[in-house]
């Protein structure tokens, strides 16, 4: 399958926890990131389409508990190379400004530069 992204993927240094922001129950870690989708490691498959409120705790944030929460859609499921777990691409929807922000902040201070 042809490459369709147009954004460089950005390996985060250490794995972030993503819960649902609504339930609060864990959907997966972080594995990257662009301004425009995430890749998340998951231990059960996700259907393409689900769109899902997402929360992070930021890095170095465990003080004063400032999370970035946006809404993504899974676009795609796939075995990770772990047979035991799932890799998982979502879309990034509907950024407000202070989102975008956090997002590129997040990318910027603790993405692996290769």
């Amino acid at each position: 399958m042809p490459e369709r992204r147009k954004l460089k993927r950005r390996h985060l240094l250490y794995y972030l926890r993503v819960l649902n922001a609504e339930t609060r129950r864990r959907v997966g870690y972080l594995v990257d990131i662009t301004s425009e989708g995430v890749m998340l490691l998951r231990t059960q498959r996700m259907r393409p389409g689900r769109t899902i409120k997402m929360s992070m705790l930021l890095p170095g944030q465990s003080r004063n508990g400032e999370r970035l929460e946006f809404d993504a859609t899974s676009l795609w499921c796939r075995r990770d190379v772990n047979s035991d777990f799932w890799d998982v691409g979502f879309r990034v929807v509907n950024l407000n400004r202070r989102q975008m922000a956090v997002l590129e902040t997040l990318i910027e201070d603790h993405g692996f530069n290769d």
